[in-house]
């Protein structure tokens, strides 16, 4: 996979999870997926794919984990730990503004310089996105 662009941001601390976060900060994409941002619009939602670099390598012992915020022991596709198989992470980001290449976002749970490898749009209704049958 290649990435497209790397987070951006001055907060010390940064929350566990995108629907808990107030955090802003920056999407800074490479020059040459700048033409994909064109539709990014103030006010949207937008889906972020990322890498979790940091994260530690996984081993089976991770295959169940106690997140900080339960009492109980889950499964590691049941929670949103970044020890997992493959450490890819998404979270939905609130877009305030876009200059060129760079979309300011709010809500973010990702680290300063985290690898961005995909933004998709927030789609909540079935006609936000074509069909099958209308893309052929």
């Amino acid at each position: 996979m290649k990435y497209i662009g790397f987070v951006r941001t001055g907060a010390a601390k940064i929350p566990r999870h995108w629907s808990v976060s107030d955090v802003e900060g920056s999407l800074v994409i490479k020059d040459e997926y700048t033409e994909g941002l064109k539709d990014i619009k103030a006010g949207q939602r937008i889906v972020v794919i990322f890498h979790f670099h940091r994260s530690s390598e996984f081993t089976p012992e991770y295959f169940t984990q106690t997140p900080s915020h339960r009492k109980n022991s889950m499964g590691v596709f049941s929670i949103c730990s970044p020890r997992r198989p493959n450490p890819i992470g998404m979270s939905v980001l609130d877009v305030i503004r876009k200059e060129a290449n760079t979309i300011y976002v709010k809500g973010l749970d990702m680290l300063d310089g985290t690898p961005i490898l995909d933004i998709k749009p927030h789609v909540v209704e079935k006609h936000d996105c074509p069909s099958f049958e209308d893309r052929k």
